[in-house]
């Protein structure tokens, strides 16, 4: 089941149509990754799911009812922009904004120590936020966005600002997250990010969705039937039957080639007509990345 259905929902600000008719469906324990180059729409969609702003036009339903005000508390928003109290003490702070989620104090303080342990974070209860680093800052926001343990939690370029152990910290805990049955709203620019994290993804650009699937299906369909092979010796004997392309010395007197297979040939016949000719080190299918198929579909949206 889908825990978000975006139905042709459209967002016009004065001149400017954010979004265009876009129409989206979440599944319900996954990552799901929104991605789009900077001012394609992403961000309004993001603000009208957790009901800062409406839409114009369309509806967005969540666990299958209409979203309202009800659903509030079971979800979790990390901004892009970061957004606590300077002056206000971090404990303080978290009870706070936990509090403001519909946690009880006393649930609040228990599920903050288990919190404060796990980050390595138990000095920083009386710090002021403005004592501390941008990413130990971003350290404490992401504990408020997952503290009330919300069903779906939406993450605005969770990594930005992080050294690579935090970074990792982070990512363990989304993992961790979609096995405890949580949603996971992934938007971010950071393709290989996608590439390890996501399930699903939709790209939208200029306010319109282009693309959307599981990850898996879309690389399958961005595929373009061509192979990679890294040999020591010739393969003239093969330019009659493949087109091969990008035909050069790797190191050490290999090579590695790209061979595009035509119709009705297999990667098994492929290696059979090989093997007599030359020395295999590797051999692969070249399966496109999504910052290639990210670049792709952009590309081939034309200029309105």
């Amino acid at each position: 089941m889908n825990i978000i259905e975006v139905r042709n929902v459209t967002k016009e600000y004065a001149n400017h149509v954010a979004l265009d008719n876009v129409s989206i469906s979440i599944p319900r324990g996954k990552i799901f990754g929104l991605l789009g180059p900077n001012g394609a729409g992403k961000t309004s969609l993001i603000r009208i799911i957790n009901q800062i702003t409406g839409p114009d036009k369309g509806e967005i339903l969540f666990d299958g009812e209409l979203l309202g005000n009800k659903h509030i508390s079971r979800i979790g928003y990390l901004p892009e922009e970061r957004g606590l109290y300077k002056k206000m003490k971090v404990g303080d702070q978290l009870l706070y904004l936990a509090q403001l989620k519909g946690l009880s104090q006393k649930e609040a303080m228990d599920k903050l120590k288990s919190w404060f342990v796990k980050f390595d974070i138990k000095t920083w209860w009386d710090k002021s936020v403005s004592d501390l680093s941008k990413g130990m800052q971003q350290k404490v926001q992401f504990v408020s966005t997952v503290l009330h343990e919300p069903d779906l939690i939406i993450l605005d370029e969770p990594f930005s600002g992080f050294d690579p152990i935090n970074a990792n910290l982070i990512r363990d805990e989304i993992l961790e997250l979609k096995q405890k049955g949580c949603t996971i709203i992934f938007s971010t620019h950071r393709m290989e990010t996608v590439e390890e994290l996501c399930d699903h993804i939709a790209l939208i650009h200029k306010s319109k969705k282009i693309l959307d699937g599981p990850k898996r299906e879309i690389k399958e369909q961005f595929k373009t039937n061509t192979y990679f092979v890294e040999y020591k010796g010739s393969l003239s004997g093969l330019e009659g039957l493949y087109e091969i392309s990008a035909d050069k010395e790797v190191e050490n007197d290999y090579r590695r080639a790209t061979i595009h297979l035509g119709e009705n040939k297999s990667p098994n016949a492929l290696l059979t007509s090989l093997l007599p000719n030359v020395e295999i080190r590797s051999f692969g299918e070249n399966i496109p990345s999504m910052s290639d198929i990210f670049m792709r579909s952009v590309n081939e949206i034309p200029e309105a």
